[in-house]
């Protein structure tokens, strides 16, 4: 099984990140590779078991992405990827914010397992490490100001 992780320190609270990064339907607000995000059927992006639909920016492709768990307490989510222009399978993801508790600001970490060929796991953790997450992240530290 392959994995990506990224992490930062924003300048903001963890409560405040939170408020930004906790909408599941939210994430082309804060993320600059995202065009749009739709949820599919009636349902609340805050509940378990939503389907969001994302069109990546520059015409890169959609991405089907289920929420399965939003925790309020530790500040996170998880999503599986069900279709996507990536090959990869059994990808799950995750984005979490904890507090700084010496400083008042946020640590952020944004990461992933997924399952690939051997020869694209490189690629994959380029893609999603460098491309994806980090991207989110210095967008969310542009946010607060950091």
């Amino acid at each position: 099984m392959a994995k990506s992780y990224r992490s930062a320190v924003i300048a903001a609270s963890a409560d405040e990140v939170w408020a930004v990064v906790r909408d599941f339907n939210g994430l082309p607000d804060w993320h600059p590779g995202l065009a749009s995000s739709e949820l599919e059927r009636v349902s609340s992006p805050a509940e378990v078991g939503a389907v969001r639909k994302l069109e990546v920016a520059g015409g890169g492709g959609t991405i089907r992405e289920q929420l399965v768990v939003l925790d309020d307490t530790d500040r996170s989510y998880t999503y599986d990827i069900l279709e996507s222009p990536f090959p990869v399978r059994s990808y799950r993801s995750t984005i979490r914010i904890a507090p700084v508790t010496s400083t008042g600001q946020a640590f952020v970490e944004w990461w992933s397992d997924y399952d690939c060929d051997g020869g694209d796991e490189q690629q994959l953790d380029a893609t999603f490490g460098g491309g994806v997450y980090e991207t989110g992240l210095n967008a969310l530290k542009s946010r607060f100001g950091g």
